[in-house]
Order: structure tokens, then C-alpha cells, then sequence
């Protein structure tokens, strides 16, 4: 009976499952980087201003949330979930933030409002990994449900009025960082750093890949689904607050709208970056290539004098971009199949 159980260090290894898969997002990460250049040569030959460094530390600025966000995401779609109320839960912990460190609101103090902002973004991820895990209610109905009601929670606590005057420290630190870099910027990197030990060095990362592979193989491997799940969306939740702290005080007021399209924009640099939605593949320097891709759409439409049309443009491309990305997986993924090739660990 023994010889049946797949060998535990056998079922941990993401970088054997999906070889044929894993050279198809190696490509990808490749076709990318090549787009991007060649983009940044095409509209840097109409305005070389496109290329200056203030241009590109405004899109650097602008990738940072979605970065920080994305990162946890692609943990969740990694082991075969998914996770579509990241914008309606940054609007709420806005809110929440905004109301609790406005001078003239609750005038609570940063160093009680921020350390509460991440707690509520790790506890509303928790729970819904609890939801997904232990009341096995699919992830995308739980997500959907969230959206709503996180999105119609903010709306109550905000009153239909937009939130100001946050503390100028709070704002100065978040527009100008530290010796001269944003801080969005530094956090991103940070979080970048942290899951990218997290998947390549920690035994935990593995653990999630085995998972989104085969959820058999990793149960009769002896991992728990439960804690693997309840760790993906919480991490997802605490990522989501701190986008939250370090990107919303670059704004001059919160807006009831805010956040709103950021998860399509996030589930897009997930899946166009080359993670299955199937779970169990995926690399995070795809994913920060097509966050860099995708935040650069509305600049280079700006450049390129599209005008007005620039934002039904941009949401246009970036749904082009993961229709494209979702059909390539899905066809490859079923010649795989009939080639005999599903088994690849």
C-alpha cells in the first residue's frame, strides 16, 4: 500500500510540476519583458519625455499597490482559488483608516489607526478563508459576496461624503518616502523580497504549489488544505491593508470610489503574468512584469494623444490581455492532456 502514496518530496517540488507549463510561462515572462521594451522604444521615439525619470517613477509609484496586492493573489490562485474583493476590501479599510486618523473625524492616532487598518485586512482575509476552507463554499461565491457587502459597507460608514485633511506627516511621508524614494515603492519591494523567499526558500511555498497541483496528492502527502487556505487569503488581506496605508495618503481626499476595478486589475497581472488559473504554476517575476505592463497602458495612451478615450481604451486592453492569457492556458493545458503529458513531476 506504501508504494501507492506518492513520495512527500516528490509532491513539494513546484519546480518539476508542469515542465512543458513552466517553459510556457517562461516565454510568456519573456514576451513580456519584449513588449515592454518595445513599447517604451515606440513611444519614447513620438516623446522621449516618455522615457525621463520622473515619467517612470510616477509608474513605478502606480505599480506599487497593485505589486504589494498582486503578490498575495497569485498565492491564492497558486493553490486553485480566487480572490475578487481585494478593491472593494481596499475601499473599506480606507475608509475605515480615513475615518480614524482624519483630524476631523475620530482623530485617532496613526500609531493605533494603522496597526488596526492591518489587523482588520489580515482578520476579513482570515475569515474569508475560513469560508473557503472550512465552509467549503467556492471561492469566486464567497469573493462576489464579499465585493458587495464590503463595497455597501463602505458606502454606510462614509456617509456619501469624501474623507480629507489626513495628518500631514502621514501624507508627506507617503508622497515623498524615504531619501527621496516613495514609500509605496519600499513596501513593494519589501513585500516582493518576503514572497519571493516565501515560494523559493520556505517549505510553506512548496506546500502551496503541491496543493494547487493536485489537492490529493498534498492530502495524502499530510498537508492541511485548511491552514495552507487560511494563510493565502489572510496573507492576501494583510498585503491588501498595507497597499492600502501606503498608497491612499498619496491622494488628496478618499473618494467613496475608491478601489473600485483595482481586483480586475490585479486578477489581470496574475493570470497574464503566466499562474494557472487552475492552480499549481506561476512565477512572481511574470506577475510583476505584467503589473509593470499593464500599469504602463494609460500612460503610453496618454503620450500616444488618444484623449478622452484613453480609460475605456485602457480597460479594452487589459481585457484583451487575460481573454488572450486564459485561452493559451486553456488550449496548451488541453493538448498537454491528450498527449499523455498531465503527469510531469
Amino acid at each position: 500500500m506504501s508504494n501507492l502514496l506518492p513520495p512527500i518530496g516528490h509532491a513539494l517540488r513546484p519546480a518539476r510540476f508542469g515542465v512543458r507549463f513552466s517553459k510556457l510561462v517562461r516565454q510568456r515572462e519573456t514576451g513580456l519583458l519584449l513588449l515592454i521594451v518595445l513599447t517604451c522604444v515606440v513611444v519614447g521615439i513620438k516623446d522621449i519625455h516618455f522615457l525621463s525619470c520622473e515619467v517612470w517613477r510616477e509608474i513605478l509609484v502606480r505599480c506599487a499597490a497593485t505589486a504589494i496586492v498582486a503578490c498575495g493573489v497569485m498565492l491564492v490562485v497558486v493553490t486553485g482559488e480566487i480572490d475578487i474583493s481585494v478593491g472593494s476590501l481596499m475601499a473599506l479599510l480606507a475608509a475605515v483608516m480615513g475615518r480614524m486618523i482624519s483630524e476631523h473625524e475620530w482623530d485617532i492616532s496613526c500609531w493605533i489607526g494603522i496597526p488596526a487598518t492591518l489587523g482588520l485586512g489580515t482578520l476579513i482575509g482570515v475569515f474569508t478563508g475560513c469560508l473557503v476552507s472550512v465552509g467549503r463554499v467556492p471561492s469566486i461565491i464567497v469573493t462576489l459576496g464579499l465585493l458587495t457587502a464590503l463595497r455597501g459597507l463602505t458606502t454606510l460608514i462614509m456617509g456619501g461624503q469624501n474623507i480629507d485633511r489626513l495628518p500631514e506627516g502621514l501624507t508627506q511621508l507617503a508622497k515623498q518616502g524615504l531619501c527621496g524614494v516613495p514609500l509605496s515603492i519600499l513596501a513593494a519591494v519589501g513585500v516582493i523580497g518576503l514572497t519571493s523567499v516565501l515560494i523559493h526558500h520556505i517549505p510553506l511555498g512548496r506546500r502551496l504549489y503541491a496543493l494547487g497541483s493536485s489537492a490529493e496528492s498534498a492530502r495524502m502527502a499530510g498537508l492541511s488544505a485548511v491552514r495552507l487556505k487560511l494563510f493565502v487569503f489572510g496573507y492576501t488581506g494583510f498585503l491588501t491593508a498595507l497597499a492600502t496605508i501606503v498608497d491612499v495618503p498619496r491622494l488628496p481626499k478618499i473618494e467613496a470610489g475608491i478601489g473600485s476595478e483595482f481586483e480586475l486589475l490585479v486578477i489581470t497581472c496574475v493570470v497574464v503574468g503566466g499562474v494557472a488559473i487552475s492552480g499549481g504554476h506561476g512565477r512572481l517575476s511574470g506577475v510583476l512584469l505584467a503589473v509593470v505592463l499593464m500599469t504602463m497602458i494609460r500612460p503610453v495612451l496618454t503620450f500616444m494623444d488618444i484623449g478622452e478615450a484613453g480609460e475605456k481604451w485602457t480597460r479594452a486592453i487589459q481585457g484583451m490581455f487575460i481573454l488572450l492569457a486564459v485561452v493559451t492556458d486553456s488550449f496548451f493545458l488541453r493538448r498537454q492532456r491528450s498527449s499523455g503529458g498531465e503527469h510531469t513531476a
